[in-house]
């Protein structure tokens, strides 16, 4: 290995690596464990692995290890064990060669509040040995006009509202071209307005070629612009994969509004459903169940026979909320 950058071809523990540029993904870890002290493991053996060109969706509740893990990706949190590899270097060796290729926004970058945006940027840029000074102040304006900023060019940062400082960040982490863009929470404190451009965005980097890594807690930012979803629980990757198969492969589930909900319960359980749900409502309650491979045909004539008065039943594909509180048990923001 040169310098901890894969070199093309070398054998590293028994893999042979692609070249760099070559690389499948843009992000990959093997058994990433952070344990802090008094024991408390925060990140628990997560093997994730990001495709390159995908607008991958990192999910998961509060305290499930998702900042902890992206803050080891970028090198600023030192895993206790296992392997982290970013755009075909090896992480912490290839920081130096890696890093002027990824873009992020983490909790904040730190501004100075009496200095403006560009200014902001300015100082940022200057102190990237990897920037060339002669395209600065291009590079800056064009920056600050994809994340709506240029109006407020001659503002000090003080004076920005909470959503123009989370833009300004994202201007920070677009100074330069980048193959990965990782983002913690970009919409945080945006306005529905400015949430849309966020996802615009997305949309727009993702359409030329880069690959963006996206922790969010928003259900309708992940299902409009990412092709690719891992979910944490409690510091473990409890599933990753492409969105569209990981849906495809929930059970639809059927739903019905009934005023004698322990009989649908029997009825449904004596057809082999699994796990019926009953959420109480005003007047009928409303029994819930995954479908299993039955047939819907099946269900209204048992229900009927037994005596269970329907007043709705409809059967419910597979979204991205039904997969997150399957696989977490907790709700989700699905609207800002």
């Amino acid at each position: 290995m040169a310098g901890g950058l894969v070199v093309p071809g070398e054998v590293v523990d028994g893999r042979q690596d692609a070249p760099v540029g070559q690389f499948s993904a843009a992000i990959r870890t093997r058994g990433l464990t952070k344990r802090f002290r008094g024991g408390q493991v925060a990140v628990d053996r997560v093997d994730l692995e990001v495709p390159r060109g995908s607008v991958f969706g990192f999910l998961g509740p509060n305290g499930s290890g998702k900042t902890t893990t992206i803050r080891m990706l970028l090198g600023l949190v030192t895993p206790t064990v296992g392997e982290v590899e970013i755009l075909g270097g090896l992480i912490p060796g290839a920081l130096g060669a890696v890093l002027p290729q990824v873009g992020a926004l983490v909790e904040g970058p730190a501004f100075q509040n009496y200095l403006s945006g560009p200014a902001n940027l300015a100082r940022m840029d200057a102190a990237d040995r990897t920037s060339d000074p002669s395209t600065a102040r291009r590079r800056i304006a064009d920056a600050l006009d994809r994340v709506s900023l240029t109006s407020a060019g001659s503002k000090r940062y003080r004076a920005y509202s909470l959503g123009m400082r989370q833009r300004l960040g994202l201007a920070a982490a677009l100074l330069r071209p980048r193959e990965l863009l990782v983002l913690d929470e970009p919409t945080n404190g945006l306005d529905p307005q400015g949430t849309r451009e966020v996802r615009a965005l997305v949309r727009a980097l993702a359409a030329d070629g880069l690959t963006v890594f996206l922790s969010t807690h928003l259900l309708a930012e992940v299902e409009q612009v990412c092709t690719h979803v891992g979910v944490m629980r409690t510091g473990r990757l409890v599933t990753a994969g492409r969105l569209d198969v990981l849906l495809a492969a929930t059970a639809p589930r059927v739903e019905l509004d009934t005023t004698d909900p322990e009989a649908a319960v029997r009825v449904l359980d004596g057809l082999g459903l699994s796990s019926p749900r009953v959420r109480a409502g005003a007047g009928a309650a409303t029994v819930s169940a995954a479908l299993d491979g039955i047939a819907v045909a099946e269900l209204a004539p048992a229900l009927v026979a037994a005596g269970v008065g329907i007043h709705r039943l409809v059967v419910v594909r597979p979204d991205l909320e039904e997969l997150y509180v399957s696989l977490t048990g907790e709700g989700f923001d699905v609207e800002r």
